[in-house]
Parts: structure tokens; sequence; C-alpha cells
């Protein structure tokens, strides 16, 4: 296994039940902090700046298959033998494969309005914005963008990500920390075929009605490979979903796993 190479956000008691939080593209692992704090407290929180994102290393290559091994290899320098898995959209998809790749490592998946096997034509387009990356003048532009973009965000939230997601490029100006040639790749991953997580592995799926993200054949698939293991919840919310609605996405992360604890 190579050495650790992502930048780790830890939140919570360090004797805890172990809980990795994947953001999703774009984003870094920071964004978790209050989901952490108010609704994880009691547990051993890992929120890792996915690569190519954040203060980890931006080197490719940007594969699913990466991300997977630096997570992996991340939970062994910390020395997290089994852990809960918690992954937001692109997240999510990582949280799968890894959970395929490695499921004596997984104890259960909540996966967070996940971007699997999106339609290609959607992923393309979308993939298509970065090209050329949002850059701004000074910070209250920045956060001007950011507040249009997150309209259901507190605004304590943008102000959080302003203060830790921009950095200064060679020409002077501020964009968003993150390799657009990796976010650009993650789109191209996204337009896999989806898959569903091991047979037996205890899932819940939560899906953003706003969104229009989750798509009804994944949904279909998961029940038929899951059956009784399978969870699934809808939140009235847009993708941003642990963003914009943190009470009540924070509440259904800490009762499903409390109450799957309390099965065990």
């Amino acid at each position: 296994m190579a050495d650790a190479v992502l930048h780790v956000h830890r939140y919570g008691e360090p004797a805890g039940a172990p809980v990795v939080l994947l953001h999703g593209v774009t984003g870094h692992g920071a964004r978790w902090r209050r989901t952490a704090e108010r609704f994880l407290a009691d547990r051993s929180v890992l929120a890792p700046d996915l690569r190519g994102h954040g203060r980890s290393t931006h080197e490719p290559p940007w594969t699913v298959e990466r991300h997977v091994g630096d997570v992996l290899a991340m939970m062994d320098a910390e020395g997290v033998e089994r852990a809960d898995l918690v992954g937001h959209s692109y997240g999510g998809m990582i949280a799968l494969h890894l959970a395929r790749t490695a499921p004596r490592r997984v104890r259960r998946l909540l996966l967070l309005d996940p971007a699997i096997g999106l339609d290609p034509a959607k992923a393309a387009g979308e993939a298509r914005g970065y090209l050329a990356p949002a850059s701004f003048g000074d910070v209250a532009e920045a956060r001007a963008y950011r507040a249009a973009h997150w309209s259901q965000a507190p605004g304590e939230a943008v102000d959080e990500e302003v203060a830790e997601h921009l950095e200064h490029g060679p020409d002077g100006r501020l964009r968003w920390r993150f390799e657009p040639a990796a976010v650009v790749t993650a789109y191209s991953e996204m337009a896999r075929p989806h898959m569903a997580p091991p047979a037996g592995m205890p899932t819940h799926l939560v899906i953003a009605t706003e969104a229009d993200l989750v798509r009804p054949e994944l949904v279909v698939d998961l029940r038929e490979a899951l059956g009784p293991c399978l969870d699934i919840t809808e939140i009235e919310a847009g993708h941003m979903l642990y963003v914009d609605r943190p009470e009540e996405t924070g509440a259904l992360i800490s009762t499903w796993l409390d109450g799957a604890d309390a099965a065990r």
C-alpha cells in the first residue's frame, strides 16, 4: 500500500467508532466540520481532501481506483482497520467502489445523493464547464459567487467555504482549491455504468429530491442486490443537502449509525 497522501480533517472523539466522510467533486473535507461536530461528536471522524482537491496532492492519476487506494492508505496510516463510510456525490461513488474493493474494511455504507452512473451527455457537459474554472478578483467577489450557487446554504457555511477553499493562482486571481483536470476526470468516471455494493453490505441511500441526480435504474438495482440491507430516504433539498439542510442530514446520519449500532 502506498503512503497516505491525503490531507485529513479530524473531528470527534479519537477513541470513538471510526467514520470516514468523503466529499464530492470540487469540494474538501472541511465541508463536513459542522456535521461532524454537531452530530458525530462521539465518533472518530476522518474527512480527507481527495486527490486533486484541497490540501492533498494534486498529482494524477485521478481515477476512482486511485481514490480508493488513497482512502485505504489513509485508513492504514490512521490505524483504522474498519470504518463506516459516508460519501456525498462523487464521494459516494468512491465509497461504493471501496466497499467492493475491500469489503472487510467497511462496516456500513451511507450514500448521500451519490453521483453514480450519470448520463454520459450530462457528465460531459458538466466536465466541459471546468475546462476554464471560475476566478475572482477579491474575496467579496468569490463570496458572492458561492452564495449565488449555494442559495439555500446558511451564511456561515458560505463564509467557511470562502475562508477554507480559496487560493491565489500564479496570475494573482483567487480560485477554488482544486485541480480542474481532476474534476474533468471525475465527471468521466461518474459516467461509468453503475454497480451495487457487495451483497449483505448495510447501505443507506439518501436522495436529494430537488437534484434529480440519482437515476431510477440505480435504485432498482440496489434494491435487487441488497434487499433488506438497503434503506432509502428522501430529503427535500438540492444536491448539496448536507450544506443546505445540515440539521436534517446530520440527524439522519447520526440516527442511522446509532440504530445500526444498536442492532449489532
